[in-house]
């Protein structure tokens, strides 16, 4: 639900996957597709926003513990 969530507004030369790493601080876990999810039809405004884009954040999980390879014995 907009509104709802922290919100962003574009600045000049702004990507949605440059907002997500700003706010999120990394783009795995699928952030980037539920940021589009939460704002419909912000993918036909083109790779470059234009200025003043309302982008909604939706809360995020914290990530994943990520199991370390050991490679050598």
């Amino acid at each position: 639900m907009a509104g709802s969530n922290p919100y962003y507004l574009s600045k000049e030369g702004d990507t949605l996957d440059r907002i997500v790493w700003k706010h999120y601080g990394r783009q795995s876990d699928g952030l980037v597709e539920r940021v589009l999810v939460a704002n419909r039809g912000i993918s036909a405004l083109g790779p470059i926003l234009p200025l003043g884009t309302r982008v909604d954040l939706p809360p995020a999980e914290e990530p994943r513990a990520q199991e370390a390879v050991r490679l050598w014995g």
